[in-house]
């Protein structure tokens, strides 16, 4: 039987490699800061019905290559369909779909199944290039609702947001239409379609990144970025308004049991008075409340300072989901510097939810490993330049990459500290993290590059994926008791060296096909069906049992290192770098089984964040005269840290947000069912004067100099 089905696909395939290529068309990648081209897509139409794809983007040293193959129905959607290569991060990818009659069946190294369908369906694959979004588009077309089902399951719907002339070579036009799609992830995905009875795919835009357009088009890739950006907005602008809601006048927050950062323990119940975004009294609960024009009985709910995740690379739609699980202060650590600020000034005017951001400035060294975002330099006065622009621009801190020139690092690092900014980063290329500590660092970012001190030798590419592979095949056999790893820790401790070790990013090391990984095992049931089945998907390239056990003991041996780090003095804050807010429920889970207590780990998510944003002033702890970020959660998180996750209102900028409202926005079953309600009050006489000043001037009510 075996050998029946190897001669069937080896006669499919000689078949289809002897078919005539009749059409041919090419996508590019071409980055948005700096214009080089990132990747490809190039799509063959053969005369036998066969379409062939070859797909491969590079952006910071890795990136999918990927190799498809497939055949449509009548009615557009997939009939047959195959892809091979490697994910992001190397993993073997090979998907097979297959729909003959009612009957759909797919398998890959991570899933297989079956269901039976009627009706056109779009098949949705777990790594794919841009063509099957291609022919969705031209399958929902062909339907009346605008809308179709999707396999595995959910529904794909598609409303037209713009549309606009483009200009291509020869002088030739044409009209292409914004479509937003939902249906699939946490956020709608915005393409750019051909207009007419057959649309295909003309170009994803992701503004600040990058423009995937036909080959010979993509220089409009500036007038597609700022249409989509003005087209999202309005839907973001109408999200926050709908999902934010004020809290005028005084409030009063009663039975709080507020959460002590500086302490990390509980406090007795208390009544917190709120004022224009602000605490203005905290006075023991029971207190005769005056003068209140709102009322939130929290009922006994502890009361945590607003959360800081420490490491993020923000979009406008992850906003919502880090406000809804009470992060509302977010360290943005590297992004396109024209978007960020847009997202800065939107989140202070209210039309976009989303935490107060504390931008880092992203500098980068030019290498065909860069990653493409904020400056590229060659020279120290190219980076000084950098520096100044971030410094008026109000960024506290520097994060220097991969690719930065090694032989200016001290001088950078110096120049920055001249002008007020702390510095961070990865190690570049070529260092040690002993290294960059010597040119001045005051924080490293990520485990990997912790652990890669001890590990890097001369020749070691480490802007490649060897900066994961090396830490997981070598960290298992790491004596964290030797002399080197020791005087390290001590260095770390006496320098005071922040450490964001962002380890419910990097359980990826050891992610296996099939199984869900550790960060999101507490949310699986909560998501949309198809980011849950993403949950399962392997990352690394791991070919065997003995691997995979390797890898999951160097990862645990990481999450243990940062418990030592923790023990020895060395700070320690909570960042993410993965999905929005729920990830950082995650990372707080995994600073637990590091050996820290539920209210320690809390305390590092807000003592700390606040503490090394230099934002202390008025964020991390409930007091009067700081901010009113404040999030109110069931259970206990600082017995138990799931309890972090049930977050049940958020308090920011002077608005409550409802996670439960959120969720059910985005597609997302709510961790909390029930939630406060604000109760308005009776107003209270306050004795003020009127406002009609040129009658009360009049009688002399005002503008007497001598009272």
């Amino acid at each position: 039987m075996k050998r029946a089905s190897a001669v069937l696909a080896l006669a499919v395939a000689s078949a289809w490699a002897q078919a005539a290529v009749t059409q041919t068309t090419r996508y590019v990648f071409i980055s948005e800061n700096n214009g080089k081209q990132m990747g490809e897509q190039v799509v063959e139409n053969h005369d036998d019905g066969l379409t062939r794809v070859r797909y491969i983007f590079k952006d910071n040293g890795r990136g999918p290559e990927l190799t498809e193959e497939f055949r449509l129905a009548a009615d557009g959607t997939m009939a047959e369909y195959h892809v091979k290569g490697n994910s992001t991060f190397g993993a073997v990818v090979d998907e097979h779909f297959q729909r003959s009659g009612g009957k759909a069946q797919w398998r890959s190294t991570s899933e297989q199944g079956a269901r039976e369908v009627s009706g056109p369906a779009v098949y949705v694959p777990l790594n794919s290039s841009f063509e099957t979004d291609s022919r969705a588009i031209a399958a929902l077309a062909k339907t009346p609702s605008a809308s179709i089902a999707l396999l595995p399951n959910g529904t794909l719907k598609q409303a037209v947001l713009d549309e606009v002339q483009v200009s291509g070579p020869n002088g030739q036009t044409q009209q292409v239409q914004l479509v937003a799609q939902t249906g699939l992830g946490l956020s709608p995905k915005f393409l750019w379609i051909s207009k007419g009875a057959n649309p295909a795919l003309f170009a994803a835009v992701a503004p600040g990144t990058f423009v995937f357009a036909v080959e010979g088009w993509q220089d409009n890739g500036k007038l597609l970025a700022e249409r989509q950006k003005a087209a999202e907005a309005k839907l973001l602008n109408d999200m926050a308004a709908r999902l934010q809601h004020p809290l005028p006048g005084l409030t009063v927050v009663k039975n709080a049991r507020i959460f002590d950062s500086n302490q990390a323990v509980v406090g007795a119940p208390s009544d917190i008075y709120l004022l224009r975004g602000r605490i203005s009294a905290i006075v023991p609960a029971g207190t005769e409340v005056r003068g209140a024009a709102n009322e939130i009985d929290a009922g006994g709910r502890i009361v945590l300072p607003g959360l800081f995740d420490m490491h993020g690379h923000i979009t406008r739609w992850e906003g919502a989901l880090h406000v809804a699980a009470g992060v509302t202060s977010l360290r943005d650590m590297g992004n396109d510097n024209a978007q960020l600020q847009m997202m800065i000034d939107e989140t202070a005017g209210g039309k976009l939810l989303a935490p107060q951001i504390v931008p880092a400035g992203f500098l980068e060294g030019d290498s065909p490993y860069a990653s493409i975002s904020g400056f590229l330099v060659k020279t120290l006065e190219q980076s000084r330049r950098a520096i100044d622009w971030y410094a008026e621009h109000g960024y506290p801190q520097l994060k220097i990459y991969n690719s930065f020139p090694k032989e200016i690092l001290k001088d950078t690092v110096a120049y920055a500290h001249l002008r007020g900014m702390r510095v961070s980063g990865h190690i570049p290329a070529g260092l040690r993290a002993q290294q960059a500590l010597d040119a001045g660092y005051d924080e490293i970012q990520h485990i990997n590059q912790v652990m890669l001190n001890f590990l890097f030798k001369p020749g070691v590419e480490t802007r490649s994926l060897e900066r994961f592979y090396l830490p997981a095949e070598k960290v298992a056999e790491l004596d964290f008791h030797s002399k080197p790893v020791q005087d390290f820790v001590a260095t770390l401790k006496k320098k005071q060296i922040v450490i964001d070790p962002t380890l419910s990013a990097f359980a990826f090391l050891k992610q296996k096909d099939g199984e869900i990984n550790e960060p999101w095992a507490a949310l699986e049931g909560n998501m949309p069906p198809d980011v849950a089945r993403g949950f399962h998907v392997g990352t690394m390239k791991i070919p065997d049992a003995a691997t995979q056990a390797r890898y999951d003991k160097s990862y645990a041996k990481m999450v243990q290192f940062v418990g030592i780090l923790y023990r020895a003095g060395v700070p320690i804050v909570a960042g993410t770098d993965d999905l929005a807010g729920f990830t950082l429920h995650s990372e707080l889970a995994l600073l637990v089984k590091a050996g820290l207590t539920p209210a320690q780990a809390i305390q590092v998510a807000t003592r700390n964040g606040a503490r090394y944003t230099r934002t202390s002033f008025e964020r991390g702890s409930i007091e009067p005269g700081k901010l009113a970020d404040l999030v109110l959660v069931e259970g206990d998180p600082t017995r138990n840290i799931e309890d972090v996750r049930k977050v049940a209102a958020v308090i920011t900028r002077g608005q409550i947000v409802y996670p439960k409202e959120v969720d059910e926005a985005l597609g997302i079953k709510p961790f909390v069912a029930d939630a406060p309600a604000v109760k308005a009050l009776a107003p209270v006489p306050s004795n003020i004067a009127g406002s009609n000043d040129a009658v009360l001037r009049q009688v002399g009510a005002i503008g007497r100099k001598h009272d």
